[in-house]
Order: C-alpha cells, then structure tokens, then sequence
C-alpha cells in the first residue's frame, strides 16, 4: 500500500528512539512502548481537512486545533502548544520540522504539482511561516508528488536541489557520525530526502532515517511519507502500524485512504 500510511509508520518506528537514539540500522521495528506521535496526529489532521475543504484556512485551523487538543501529550513542542491554546491562532514564525512533517496528505490530494505547492504552503504558513519552515514542507510536498506521479529518484533529486537549494549529495556513511538532534527544516529535511534517496525499498528508508541518530519520529516521518510513494509499503508493517492508532485517528485515515489514496493506484 502507498500513500500517507509512510509518515505514521516511520512516526510510530522512530518513536522510542527520539530519547534514545541510536547509530544504527540494525534494530527492532516495533518495540515495547512504540506509539504515534504528534507526526501521525498532525498528519491526519491535515488529511481531514482536505476532506472537509481543501480551500478554506479556517477549517485548516479548526482541524488542527481538534486533533491537536485530543491528543494534547502526543509530544508538541512549546509554541505548538501555545498556538493550540490560542482562541485565534497566529503563525509564530517556526523553522522547525513540524511543517514537513504533517504534509504528506498534500500530495496525495492535488492533481498537479503546482496545487500541490499551494496546498503545501497553506498547510505550514497557519504556524511555520518563517522562510525554512514553509521550503521545509513544500521541498517535502514536492519529492512526494513527483515519487507518486512516477518521477525518477535522480529526477526528484535534481528538482528538490534546483529548487530549494538543498545539497543531497551528501552520503549517509558521511553524514551519521557527526549528526545530531535537530529541529529546524534547513537541517532535517534535506538529511530526510537523503535517506529515501539511499535506500533500496520502504523499510531501509526507515532505517536510514533512525540511524542517523537526530529527531528520529519526525525524519522517518518525513523520509518514510516520500518513501511511500515511491514503494509500497510492506503489509505487516501497515497492518502493525494501523494497529497503533485509536478509533478517531483510524477514522481520519480510512476516510483519507479511500477518498484520495485508492482511487490514485
């Protein structure tokens, strides 16, 4: 299967690995204490509001908002939180990955790759409106949407670098010794791209993006929702990663899947 089920389930993977992070490829799937995360609840937020309408801001917000308050411990970060808080939220000027993360379902919606930027922006600028977090989501949005329309990984390469000025060049051997724990777009997200751009199916991606030791829910995120449309995703990985979502986030899902997932394979 394709589709966004590629960020929940790097979301779930790298979820015990966030604290406790790890140089390695070499590791369990799904360990004792595996769980979704705010990458999976902002990411089906997303999804629902492109099902309820796509063009509207305000539902853009009232989603995020809902889904963001129900699961209020899923792990966001400080100004997240405070924006979820807020009567009327503003965007707060965030470089971080969040905007990356949460895209995918963008890509999956928009029939061209023009509306797929459209779409990408106006998902990140309610909260990550600073320069680095809205190319965070659109470079992301973009390698998603070539990946499912058939593009090459050297054409989906070329693109992101000419476009967005990111280096992917770089190999992983080079980049894991020295990488770090790190939140901002500018230096997540081309590190992400790398990983799909490495591996040789869905599951090294996620590997990929685990062992380089950083912010390793939100880069298998990230890695794992371009991954997955390029690849399918194994059944037991999609299985086990269903498994992990409540009733209202598997509704978000299904709902999303059978709109705009199954009728684009």
């Amino acid at each position: 299967m394709k589709g966004i089920i590629g960020a929940i389930s790097g979301d779930i993977i790298g979820s015990t690995r966030e604290h406790y992070r790890i140089k390695t490829k070499d590791f369990d799937l799904f360990p004792f204490g595996s769980t979704f995360t705010d990458d999976t609840v902002m990411t089906l937020a997303i999804a629902s509001w492109l099902c309820e309408d796509k063009d509207s801001i305000d539902v853009l917000i009232k989603n995020l908002k809902f889904y963001g308050n129900r699961y209020i411990h899923a792990g966001y970060g400080r100004s997240f939180l405070n924006w979820l808080a807020m009567d009327d939220p503003k965007p707060y000027g965030s470089w971080a990955n969040g905007s990356a993360m949460r895209v995918s379902p963008c890509a999956w919606v928009a029939n061209s790759l023009e509306e797929a930027q459209r779409l990408a922006k106006m998902s990140a600028i309610v909260s990550h409106d600073h320069p680095e977090g809205i190319k965070g989501a659109l470079s992301t949005c973009d390698a998603i949407y070539l990946a499912r329309t058939g593009a090459s990984k050297d054409e989906i390469k070329s693109h992101i670098e000419r476009n967005y000025n990111y280096n992917l060049s770089r190999r992983l051997d080079d980049i894991r010794p020295y990488y770090q724990f790190e939140l901002s777009c500018a230096l997540s997200v081309p590190e992400s791209i790398i990983c799909f751009l490495e591996a040789e199916d869905f599951e090294d991606t996620i590997r990929n993006a685990i062992s380089l030791g950083g912010d390793s829910d939100t880069q298998a995120a990230i890695a794992g929702s371009i991954a997955s449309a390029y690849w399918d995703v194994p059944l037991d990985i999609y299985d086990k990663s269903l498994g992990y979502l409540d009733e209202t986030l598997q509704s978000a899902y299904v709902e999303f899947e059978r709109k705009f997932i199954l009728p684009n394979l």
